[in-house]
């Protein structure tokens, strides 16, 4: 199911990055004590008593003088306002009110969205006195936290899931969700169009025509599905207008929506370090992936050339392995059925369920085949494995000892599991717990 997005905003340096890292759990965004330093990372998975929800960081901004700071906290707020069901606006306690704290907090206010104010870097029981002209934005009482010392992070993010919109979390289970994600310029509206069979995007040869998010319903065999056209997604030191910089979190809670991406690759140029950036955030959503290799026309033909690209996307996606590759070429209309019917397979596998009983008896075959890893005479033991999630597919392992399972122990488990069933284009997340542990713990 879909999760919903919070969005912090804020002006630089406000501290948005540190309880971004602090959520998550995990040192994930770039930390300085310099404004303007959040670069690549701005997603993650969150989790507070047991609710599951993305969290993006609108950081990135780069500011060159006040007006530049106020215009791209302008677009931070735009992209709260389209892609959010809660938008967390941080303010620097320390600092206290500012004229664009006073600005983006007017249009925070418009969109209609639930706006929870939190006054960071307040690290001490006793508030300031200028803590209180926060009100004055017509928020609603501020929170006054310090992100660095985690000072009241659980009640911030208690008042979070609190206020997730009645039904967030929940999808229309009869409908495949596809985002069609990629580079500008790849062809993503163009494949849209001919599988809609009309024009219902805009399609342009200049890189950066979709801004937004564009959701097109429709049916085909009797099947519902639902077209994402994101944004395209392009490399930062090519990112000139500030409003393609925040089209790349478009892109993410597009990703974050759908059941199934179709990770659209120029042939002709080949897989390149925004390709498997891109290929990442969906790989790590859980995400079902299906390559899609377009303009296969332009690319001169020799002896095995599908072949030897199918072999570069396995070494240049190894960590996807899994994804199935289509070669097309939309202009031509060249083997596009094939992409529906590949995404239609795909989404079907990430709802796959495997009976406890086949799976124990496969584990079982692989750990005779290849016996599980020992540390100073103690050996791994697998007790039991059962599947406890589907979207993507949750396997639940009772071990003795989780310090013994070695990641390339779980590879091996992974790699034969898939052997035996399947899942093709779908990642498969594994859970390990000890002997002695809730299910749930």
């Amino acid at each position: 199911m879909s999760k919903p997005i919070v969005a912090v905003v804020g002006r630089p340096n406000v501290g948005k990055s540190t309880f971004f890292n602090k959520v998550v759990g995990r040192r994930v965004a770039i930390v300085e004590d310099t404004p303007g330093v959040t670069r690549d990372r701005i997603y993650a998975e969150a989790e507070w008593r047991g609710i599951h929800f993305a969290l993006i960081d609108t950081g990135g901004i780069e500011p060159a003088s006040k007006d530049v700071i106020l215009s791209q906290m302008r677009e931070q707020a735009e992209v709260a306002m389209a892609t959010a069901d809660v938008i967390l606006f941080m303010v620097d306690g320390k600092e206290g009110l500012t004229a664009s704290d006073r600005e983006v907090g007017m249009m925070l206010m418009r969109t209609g969205k639930k706006v929870i104010l939190a006054v960071n870097k307040i690290d001490k029981p006793k508030m300031p006195d200028d803590f209180y002209d926060f009100y004055e934005l017509g928020l609603g009482e501020p929170i006054a936290i310090s992100a660095a010392n985690m000072m009241n992070l659980g009640d911030l993010l208690d008042l979070i899931v609190e206020n997730f919109p009645r039904g967030a979390g929940t999808e229309e289970e009869d409908e495949i969700k596809i985002a069609v994600i990629g580079k500008p310029n790849v062809g993503k509206s163009s494949l849209i169009n001919e599988l809609l069979g009309e024009n219902r995007v805009i399609v342009s040869p200049i890189a950066g025509t979709t801004r937004d998010s564009i959701d097109t319903p429709f049916e085909k065999d009797g099947e519902k599905y639902l077209l994402i056209d994101t944004a395209g997604i392009r490399r930062k030191s090519k990112v000139n207008e500030d409003i393609e910089r925040y089209s790349v979190i478009r892109a993410i809670a597009a990703i974050e929506r759908c059941d199934v991406c179709l990770l659209m690759i120029d042939a002709a140029e080949g897989i390149t370090e925004q390709d498997k950036k891109i290929a990442g955030v969906a790989h790590e959503a859980g995400k079902g992936i299906v390559v899609v290799v377009n303009k296969w026309d332009l690319l001169k033909k020799e002896t095995n050339t599908m072949k030897h690209f199918r072999q570069d996307i396995q070494k240049e996606l190894n960590f996807m392995s899994y994804a199935p590759a289509v070669f097309i070429s939309v202009l031509n209309k060249q083997r596009l059925p094939n992409v529906l019917q590949t995404a239609k397979a795909v989404a079907e596998n990430r709802t796959m369920r495997i009976s406890t009983g086949q799976l124990n008896s496969l584990i079982t075959d692989a750990t005779m085949m290849k016996q599980p890893p020992s540390d100073k005479g103690k050996r791994l033991k697998i007790y039991y494995v059962s599947q406890v999630g589907v979207k993507p597919p949750l396997f639940s392992f009772k071990i003795n000892s989780r310090e013994l399972m070695h990641f390339s122990y779980a590879r091996y488990l992974e790699n034969k599991i898939r052997e035996g069933f399947g899942f093709e284009g779908t990642s498969i997340k594994f859970v390990f717990r000890e002997k002695g542990e809730r299910e749930d713990g």
